[in-house]
């Protein structure tokens, strides 16, 4: 009774180590878990935009270039110098879109300037 007189913890502990405790809790959220749940949703998106013809490297290292890709089965087949292979979209480390698309991005601003030079 003397104990819950004080205002010490009648279970023996310290209400300062409860703090300490969810102090941890909330730098471990914001320095492992939200980075990694970021990360994750960047290279989601990378894999979503993926398309025919775009280059990539598969998680063992092999490099490719999409021949196809399925969203329904999550498979993608890449093209390795004539040969075919299959592999799960989480495979996928990184893609490079094809030089078209940004060659083609190149000379459409190259020409906008040259009209706005006129």
């Amino acid at each position: 009774m003397l104990n819950l007189v004080l205002g010490a913890n009648p279970f023996g502990g310290n209400s300062s180590f409860l703090i300490i405790l969810v102090l941890m809790m909330v730098m471990m959220y914001f320095m492992v878990m939200r980075p990694q749940k970021k990360q994750q949703q960047k290279h989601q998106e990378m894999v979503n935009q993926m398309k025919k013809g775009d280059q990539v490297v598969t998680i063992g290292g092999l490099h490719g270039v999409i021949d196809s890709v399925n969203n329904d089965t999550k498979i993608v087949v890449l093209d390795c110098d004539g040969v075919y292979l299959k592999f799960n979209l989480s495979a996928i480390r990184t893609v490079e879109p094809t030089a078209k698309a940004t060659e083609t991005v190149v000379e459409e601003t190259v020409d906008e300037t040259k009209e706005e030079t006129k």
